[in-house]
């Protein structure tokens, strides 16, 4: 199945059973399936997990019911492969705590009740504490016209002014780094670059475990890569790797830039790329000059012969790709650890070629969809509220009044839990997230939403920590209830079909959006927004003239005839692509960006970055002696495990505890035995847990997985300046037996 699934470390995992199951198609699918209930025909849909945007073909029988799925060996993303949580993708609709019927005060009502509920108690905070009293928090799980039908009702129908996604807690930094940078929210790789580099660079990225299909594209590069991961851990991608660079917690940003100097002593400029294409590269030279490695490798924790073999890579590199995710995105000088990544690739000439690139891995599966037609911190498309022509334009497209959209900016993530705390945010609606597992610090969302006059929650579950917190359910259809459009890391668009019916009656987040927009009174408004397909034809007006333009894709039968399409794409396009032969799709179906070597900043030029790194806003110290990092722990979970946690296949492939890992050295030291009862403390909290004593762990560092409820308890609420992303990867800690 996976090259990854094969590796000693993960044979070492998950035992031989496991991998039995993991590797037998069979033992994955809907769960309780009737015997005689034998697929007749297929519909194809994008994973509603990550952002690979993998495509599945869902089995259907006579009745129309979904009874098993496999991966679509046509698909240009996965090419007939999935990853465990791929294969158990229909699992979570048949759990037994799903939402069935809205609930009021924890009480069982009809739609008509729980809609008189929503609007009367919004209205009457909003005509008590004003319009901006009443707030949104959305996802990067539900479909892009969900997204955008869900901004356009708060904001142009409910007059809100607040709104954002959890995409804040992953993607936020990359948003911001490209937007400065190049122009606009541009991640500028496809895929095939996987495949196509001589050097690859991972960066806080471990995509053996976080993107195991991704992994797998680089498992097909026909070129001996190098391979080099840069993180504290030891992680299944850097022991697959030819080079690990275990740097100290948060020193991301000092490394690179010492790279960035040694680079430019070696004469490794393309001095004709950035004279051509980019502004700022001699002011950034000069401030290089303060990084010479001699001096700051030993702050970095790196000997330099290891950071020579490193350079020498990258020097000698061709096609040099450089790909991070959480690790960099996650931290308080994230925005500018990605333009330390984005500098290297601008003065190496590694951008707009075949297997190059400083690119952004997302995480959720439409975090791409959430950043460019949510309508949270962008109005529509990548437009800017704050723009008057944008305004009119959006308006003209959607058919609405221009002063029906806010003229002012959002608030983020973390300012509407500060606004609540502030009693400035009354009422709050949260749409398919879980913020009272996931949010940093997580004892402050839980206080804030005690502060509120009415939370509502719209979720698949009733059973969420979020969910036990509010005063109003709304039951929701999950993935493969309902249908609309995905974009994936690589900007690639892709349908997903509704394969099942919701239990009872759970309702489609478009379903839910409309009822609510009658029950406002606002639904003349939206009267165009008939369908997913209808909005999809609007939000093309809406992406004219963008950078994102979507105007060329006819509509949804297109997309699925040709595994999804990467955006931009005109009307001009739509005339290059070539024919399908013999039923498969077309070959040409990768999109990179910035080929001509023009960017989308108001002269064509991308933007030199940069600023002096800081130190770790909470260091160790006599008290707290450790750095306690958090990460994904498996490939077979999911963020808060609301959807992967109802699977019993998927719970075999991870430890049913909490462990933490701690290196011999100090379990040694504090006398702490493998698989001992431990208790991990902040200066937030503590947490019970048992020890995993590993040298995947350096000396001084302590790892928990993120998708244990308690963990983030323990985070520390530090933001990036530029991005406002959450810093959940490093803070000051102490462990002890108990």
């Amino acid at each position: 199945m996976l090259n990854a699934l094969n590796t000693a470390p993960f044979r070492q995992r998950i035992g031989p059973m496991t991998r039995q199951l993991l590797l037998e198609p069979g033992n994955f699918g809907l769960g309780k399936v009737p015997a005689n209930s034998k697929p007749v025909s297929v519909k194809k849909a994008i994973c509603g997990y990550c952002a690979t945007g993998c495509g599945l073909k869902i089995h259907l029988n006579a009745e129309g019911q979904a009874v098993n799925l496999t991966p679509d060996p046509d698909h240009p993303v996965n090419i007939g492969m999935a990853c465990p949580k791929g294969w158990e993708a229909l699992t979570p609709l048949a759990a037994h705590d799903r939402a069935t019927h809205p609930l009021l005060q924890g009480r069982p009502v009809d739609w008509p009740k729980a809609l008189e509920a929503f609007c009367d108690n919004f209205k009457a905070i909003q005509s008590r504490h004003g319009k901006e009293s009443v707030a949104f928090l959305s996802t990067g799980q539900i479909m892009v016209e969900d997204m955008a039908f869900l901004g356009s009702l708060a904001k142009f129908g409910m007059g809100m002014i607040h709104g954002d996604g959890n995409t804040r807690q992953c993607m936020a930094t990359s948003v911001a780094a490209y937007k400065q940078s190049f122009g606009f929210d541009a991640p500028p790789f496809t895929y095939a670059d996987f495949e196509e580099s001589d050097v690859l660079v991972f960066i806080g990225s471990n995509p053996a475990i976080a993107h195991p299909i991704m992994w797998q594209r680089v498992a097909q590069n026909p070129h001996s890569p190098e391979i080099i991961v840069i993180d504290p851990r030891a992680t299944e991608t850097a022991m697959a790797a030819t080079q690990h660079l275990a740097i100290l917690p948060k020193t991301d940003l000092l490394l690179l830039y010492c790279i960035a100097h040694d680079l430019i002593c070696r004469g490794c400029v393309d001095s004709a790329f950035v004279e051509a294409h980019t502004t700022g590269f001699n002011e950034f030279a000069d401030f290089i000059q303060d990084y010479d490695p001699r001096v700051h490798l030993p702050a970095i924790g790196l000997r330099r012969v290891v950071f020579d073999r490193c350079v020498d890579a990258i020097a000698r590199g061709k096609r040099v790709s450089m790909w991070w995710t959480m690790g960099v995105n996650q931290g308080h000088q994230a925005t500018r650890t990605a333009q330390a990544i984005i500098n290297l690739c601008l003065m190496t000439g590694n951008i707009g070629r075949p297997g190059t690139g400083p690119n952004s891995i997302t995480g959720q599966c439409n975090a791409m969809g959430s950043r460019l037609f949510s309508n949270t911190t962008n109005l529509l498309g990548g437009h800017d509220f704050t723009n008057a022509a944008h305004r009119e334009k959006v308006a003209s497209a959607l058919d609405i009044p221009a002063d029906s959209i806010p003229s002012q900016n959002s608030w983020a993530y973390d300012q509407i839990i500060e606004g609540i705390h502030q009693g400035k945010i009354k009422g709050l609606w949260m749409i398919a997230t879980n913020a009272a597992h996931s949010w940093i610090h997580q004892d402050t969302f839980a206080e804030a939403a005690k502060k509120l006059e009415f939370f509502v929650v719209q979720d698949m579950y009733a059973t969420t920590e979020t969910a036990r917190l509010a005063n109003l359910i709304l039951p929701a259809a999950g993935w493969g209830e309902k249908e609309g459009t995905f974009i994936n890391a690589e900007r690639r668009l892709g349908v997903s079909r509704k394969v099942s019916s919701a239990p009872g009656q759970a309702l489609a987040d478009f379903s839910i959006f409309r009822l609510i927009a009658d029950a406002w009174g606002c639904g003349n408004l939206f009267r165009s927004w008939t369908s997913p397909e209808a909005v999809f034809r609007l939000l093309k007006k809406v992406s004219a003239g963008q950078p994102c333009d979507i105007t060329g894709m006819v509509g949804y039968e297109m997309l699925d005839g040709h595994g999804g399409l990467q955006w931009p794409f005109t009307g001009s396009d739509l005339l290059e692509l070539p024919a399908k032969s013999d039923g498969q799709l077309p070959s040409r179906s990768e999109r990179r960006l910035f080929a001509d070597g023009k960017f989308f900043t108001p002269d064509q030029r991308a933007r030199f970055l940069f600023e002096p790194p800081q130190n770790l806003p909470e260091a160790p110290d006599e008290a707290f002696q450790f750095v306690l990092l958090t990460g994904r722990g498996s490939s077979a979970q999911w963020h808060t495990e609301t959807r992967t946690g109802k699977s019993a296949i998927l719970r075999k492939l991870y430890p049913d505890i909490l462990l933490v890992e701690l290196h011999p050295e100090d379990a040694a030291r504090l006398r702490i035995a493998d698989y001992s009862q431990v208790s991990v403390e902040t200066r937030r909290g503590n947490v019970r847990a048992r020890a995993r004593v590993t040298t995947t762990i350096q000396p001084g560092q302590l790892f928990l997985p993120m998708h244990h409820p308690e963990v983030n308890r323990l985070t520390l609420a530090v933001f990036d300046p530029h991005s406002r992303q959450p810093g959940y990867k490093a803070c000051a800690a102490t462990i002890r037996p108990t």
